[in-house]
């Protein structure tokens, strides 16, 4: 069966020359011409403020091509000639992108193009606004073909942030063109949730407060910052990573059935998760950051020595969350949120935690215990589900276990797509599923906007610790204690 192609089309990214471009869409693009899933005429046109060449930026995209290894290096410098050009946009004023809007006529009516565009955003939060008043006053937001907007994350920093970013956007595009990405969300675990959830009569059976005792959404790092100061000093960790990736999974975990299996459905429910989560507290959050300390044998810097970070620094590098969802489904049913730098490992699951048998006739000495049936969902570094459950141990004496079976992507299926191919196939062919609407995003900083307007006191922890001590009374409080990483 051969495989199934894009529209023609030409994809334009603003910040073309900037790190997302050159590491994530670049060699993500180039592996979908690759698998002929982008064919010829469509092409890439690059647009930054930067003063380079089109051959200086083709130079650039070979050079980084060639770095992140994507695929074989093999007809890489044809590929830049053929697909790659640029569009330098001097101060990012009208006329500049009255400048941008005639190189993109001119490539479609030489390449015999339809005008089918895709604006991709790949630009700090602050470029944003002058950007969309660009493509607006340049009459981008409308062409010959469709036209879809890709907003990157952060997609605002606070509650007004995003619904100032939002009126902008929609005073020159309509919310059914627009992309807001998460590309965690590309992840092919997440998008098996819903299969695994609705498709599995059994599981969604069990999906609800009478067998589901509690439930951790967990996204650990083990590295620091890494070059990334300037962007993560003012945003940390509830920025960064809590109101936009764990809550985009809490929501597909504590969703209902959507009534049809399409985007708006979809989205439909998760929005309806978002209005019933109740408002966290102060004893709700707990706020840590890394010290420096010693890493497998080696001396790390603390979050205040990393370059580029301010040396009386309250940023939080890890945060905690206790969250409940008011729904019918799940009253009374914790939901634990946590993330952090400098962790043990880099890992991203959910672990949902069945109740365990009310009255246990196991005689067990106190050495053994039978322990809750637990279903881990993860994510990176090697995705797929793990379900924990009790065996007896062969003998006479009545003894248990606890064993997994597991199920992992790369064993059945082989190598997977990466998330960004997943969300810019998804673009290109006009399915918005995966991607956050404008009430959706919303209602999630409305969600966190009271910690953030008045944050809890931050905590230090040593690197390659679990966080925080005082995290662990967020769990301990009910009765539970935090998972492993």
């Amino acid at each position: 069966m051969s495989t199934p192609t894009t529209p023609p089309h030409l994809f334009v990214v603003l910040g073309a020359t900037g790190d997302l471009m050159m590491r994530k869409l670049l060699p993500s693009l180039h592996k979908l011409y690759q698998k002929g899933e982008i064919v010829s005429p469509s092409v890439i046109l690059g647009a930054a403020r930067k003063p380079i060449s089109e051959d200086q930026f083709r130079a650039l995209g070979l050079q980084h091509l060639v770095e992140e290894k994507a695929g074989t290096t093999e007809g890489l410098e044809p590929w830049c000639r053929e697909v790659l050009h640029y569009q330098c946009l001097g101060e990012g004023g009208p006329e500049d992108y009255q400048r941008l809007a005639e190189r993109i006529r001119q490539i479609e009516a030489a390449r015999g193009l339809p005008g089918n565009r895709v604006l991709y955003l790949a630009l700090p939060l602050g470029a944003l606004h002058p950007a969309m008043e660009g493509l607006g006053s340049a009459g981008l937001s409308r062409g010959p073909g469709w036209t879809r907007l890709v907003v990157e994350k952060p997609f605002g920093r606070d509650l007004a942030s995003a619904e100032s970013l939002n009126r902008d956007i929609h005073q020159s595009f309509k919310e059914e063109q627009v992309y807001r990405i998460d590309h965690y969300l590309g992840k092919e675990t997440v998008q098996n949730l819903l299969v695994f959830r609705f498709a599995n009569l059994f599981i969604e059976s069990l999906w609800n407060r009478q067998w589901v005792e509690h439930v951790q959404i967990t996204v650990s790092e083990s590295l620091g910052v890494e070059g990334r100061a300037e962007y993560y000093d003012t945003a940390g960790a509830m920025r960064d990573m809590v109101q936009n990736h764990l809550t985009q999974l809490l929501t597909l975990i504590a969703m209902e059935v959507p009534g049809a299996f399409e985007a708006d459905a979809i989205r439909n429910e998760k929005v309806k998760v978002l209005r019933s989560v109740e408002r966290p507290g102060p004893s709700d959050v707990v706020f840590g950051q890394y010290t420096s300390g010693k890493v497998d044998g080696k001396d790390v810097a603390g979050y205040r020595e990393e370059p580029g970070v301010r040396a009386d620094s309250t940023t939080e590098t890890y945060a905690a969350i206790r969250l409940r969802v008011a729904s019918w489904r799940w009253h009374g049913v914790p939901f634990f949120l946590r993330t952090g730098k400098r962790l043990p490992r880099k890992s991203t699951r959910i672990t949902v935690t069945f109740k365990a048998p009310p009255i246990s006739f196991f005689q067990l000495s106190e050495e053994y215990e039978v322990n809750p049936d637990r279903l881990s969902i993860i994510l990176q570094p090697d995705e797929g589900f793990d379900l924990a459950f009790e065996i007896k141990v062969p003998g006479e004496a009545t003894r248990t276990q606890t064993h997994r079976m597991k199920f992992r992507y790369s064993d059945v299926f082989g190598e997977i797509r990466d998330a960004y191919e997943t969300l810019l196939l998804d673009v290109l062919s006009g399915d918005q599923t995966l991607f956050v609407r404008a009430d959706e995003v919303e209602e999630s900083w409305r969600l966190y906007d009271a910690i953030l307007s008045h944050p809890p006191p931050v905590h230090k922890y040593s690197p390659g610790s679990a966080g925080p001590a005082e995290s662990s009374q967020l769990t301990g409080e009910l009765g539970y204690r935090w998972n492993d990483l």
